[in-house]
């Protein structure tokens, strides 16, 4: 029943029914698997991916580096769980390479976003040092392509338009 996890990943709108008849199972069976998911924190949440850029709504995104120093008998989670309770951080991820976390941060101007780098991320006790890119254009989030203009390619490189 994993199939279900990668369909709702793809399509968080189908409904029970939908993935029943798409996976040749019972709908009761697939409502069952999906509880048992949500029970078990398997499935973390549903999202819907808005393309901010169409709207009037002033949004500014930025992925942010982060060098820190890990903490006697935490690591690295003591100082991810205290990134990750800002209101304004949507993801933290523990990275290997050049840099230790990856913290994707939104605000409503790109001022906003440097001010909470400056005033409450950097001044974090074991955060040694950032490096903030700002976010220009989406071309494709969550697997969804953002701008129309960029014509859909499939898995071997073919344009599906021709």
């Amino acid at each position: 029943m994993e199939q279900i996890l990668e369909l709702l990943q793809e399509d968080a709108k189908l409904t029970p029914k939908q993935l029943s008849v798409m996976l040749g199972e019972e709908e009761g069976a697939v409502e069952s698997a999906i509880k048992q998911y949500e029970r078990e924190g398997v499935i973390k949440g549903y999202h819907t991916l808005v393309n901010w850029e169409r709207t009037e709504t002033q949004k500014a995104a930025a992925l942010i580096e982060l060098r820190v120093s890990p903490q006697k008998d935490t690591g690295f989670d003591e100082i991810a769980g205290r990134i990750m309770n800002f209101p304004e951080v949507e993801s933290v991820y523990l990275m290997s390479g050049g840099y230790d976390l990856a913290v994707t941060v939104g605000g409503r101007s790109m001022q906003d976003v440097a001010m909470f780098v400056q005033k409450r991320l950097a001044p974090i006790d074991g955060v040694l040092s950032t490096a903030t890119h700002f976010v220009l254009t989406k071309y494709k989030d969550g697997g969804v392509v953002f701008n129309s203009d960029y014509e859909e390619i499939d898995e071997r490189g073919s344009n599906l338009c021709d």
